[in-house]
């Protein structure tokens, strides 16, 4: 009789579950079909009498599969959002809000193994093997065997996305200090996915192969393995650079890697250097890898390159009741920046598009069919090669639209940019779940439909006839050498 009341119980406890999961499911799903189609400015241009055929058939296809599979939401919802062939468009899992429960028969795929401090300190004692305490820019773990062969297990100590305990990685020896690796990825709702690891430098690092994440063997000083982490230079880079650089390559040419407009380091960097850029004919500017962020960001830097007035076109903000009532709350939030400039400056846009509910309007203050760009024309530099790759995406494209508009610009590289520009300016919002993010623009680029830059990007002048150096750091690479010695040929 009890061993049929707790199976009755957990079999209660188990459907509850899936149940909520398929209803959070279902709501988050409607609200993501509702949202595109009331606030994505770039829904009526993408979504016409042939495609919307298909748009449908996928929406019934990922209902069925969402009560089939609750538990795969965000796949589903990212499917349709993809639907759209749109980076500006995505669904982010808000790691804050959906905290991994702890009833693995309930999460298969969000997995603990509970470890206590005696076990931490013995493990911290381990030298050699992929056992011990590891630490690495986001968190610490401990690395334990399992009684199966060859096989280990990472848990988390401390671990940015993840709760003390976790499992964060599995291990399966595979040969010489080399490991088949499975991670629990906490950006991707802890799915499972498959990579290769690596120890290196007598055991004392394991590196990740192709994701730029490592971890160095803990010691006894914090300073010490901070320094050795920052310091590594890995064996198996995926090709990301987060290492901004400002130096002279010679009397004639100056060098600068632009990592970023996501915040006012570009131009601390050019304030700091103007001097030594001023001195100098040519200027490197290396963008590889810059995926973007604020247009405000790059303005002196652009500064450097004027020599003509031109035209630009801007984007016009589509006015939904959505994206009016975004720009309403973030009013009343105080989520602004720049004060009361910009609180003018968004309720002079708030006014203008009440005006034209469903339509596109161009910001009062912005102009009509397009302003004049004008600035001043510094003697130097008088060449500028920029350096550009497929990675480069938003801000970093609209950047160089407008450096081509210079008679002093060169872009150099060997594949065109990702592409990633003619819907923009983003805003994000929680599904009713709260589990997940809806992150969509609110412009549309006056270049179209003319002049597309989605899934075509921004093209390099000139052909490097070198590979791409997977991982950068704060070191120069023969494109940056090749750029530079084109740019004094050219005298």
């Amino acid at each position: 009789m009890i061993s049929k009341l707790i199976l009755s119980v957990l079999g209660i406890g188990i459907i509850g579950s899936i149940s909520a999961q398929h209803n959070d499911c279902v709501s988050d799903f409607n609200y993501l079909i509702y949202k595109i189609r009331s606030d994505y400015p770039g829904y009526y241009d993408k979504v016409t009498a042939k495609t919307g055929k298909d748009l449908a058939q996928l929406e019934l296809k990922l209902k069925s599969k969402i009560v089939e599979n609750p538990d795969s939401c965000w796949t589903y919802l990212n499917e349709y959002a993809s639907w759209f062939n749109d980076g500006h468009l995505n669904v982010i899992y808000n790691r804050i809000v959906d905290k991994p429960a702890t009833d693995n028969s309930l999460n298969p795929k969000r997995k603990f193994e509970l470890i206590n401090s005696d076990c931490i300190s013995t493990l911290a004692k381990k030298s050699s093997t992929i056992e011990g305490v590891w630490i690495s820019n986001r968190g610490e773990i401990a690395i334990k065997k399992t009684p199966d062969q060859d096989k280990y297990i990472g848990i988390v100590i401390q671990h940015e996305g993840y709760e003390p305990n976790q499992v964060i990685f599995e291990f399966l020896l595979q040969g010489d200090k080399q490991f088949s690796t499975v991670k629990y990825s906490s950006a991707n709702n802890f799915e499972p996915e498959t990579h290769k690891a690596s120890l290196h430098l007598d055991d004392k690092v394991f590196e990740i192969h192709n994701a730029d994440e490592w971890y160095v063997r803990k010691s006894v000083s914090i300073v010490f393995d901070n320094a050795f982490h920052d310091s590594y230079l890995m064996q198996y880079p995926c090709g990301l650079n987060f290492y901004p650089v400002a130096t002279n390559l010679d009397d004639s040419t100056y060098f600068l890697r632009i990592t970023s407009f996501m915040n006012d380091q570009t131009e601390q960097l050019i304030r700091q250097h103007w001097k030594e850029i001023m001195a100098r004919p040519n200027l490197i500017i290396d963008i590889r890898n810059n995926s973007g962020g604020l247009d405000d960001y790059y303005q002196l830097l652009l500064s450097l390159l004027y020599t003509n007035p031109y035209i630009m076109k801007g984007v016009e903000w589509y006015a939904s009741e959505g994206n009016i009532l975004n720009w309403e709350q973030a009013l009343n939030t105080g989520d602004v920046r720049n004060g009361d400039e910009s609180i003018k400056w968004i309720n002079e846009l708030i006014l203008a598009m009440k005006k034209d509910v469903g339509g596109f309007v161009i910001h009062p203050m912005m102009g009509g069919d397009g302003s004049v760009h004008k600035d001043t024309i510094y003697q130097y530099p008088k060449r500028v090669g920029i350096i550009i790759n497929e990675k480069n995406a938003s801000a970093a494209e609209a950047f160089l639209l407008e450096a081509k508009e210079s008679k002093k610009v060169i872009l150099f590289g060997n594949r065109n940019t990702r592409g990633v520009l003619d819907y923009s300016n983003c805003v994000t919002e929680p599904f009713p779940s709260g589990k997940f993010e809806l992150r969509w623009p609110m412009t549309r680029s006056r270049r179209l439909p003319e002049h597309p830059i989605d899934d075509i990007g921004v093209a390099p002048d000139v052909i490097i006839p070198y590979k791409k150096t997977m991982q950068l750091y704060d070191r120069l690479d023969e494109w940056v050498y090749f750029v530079r010695e084109y740019l004094e040929l050219l005298n």
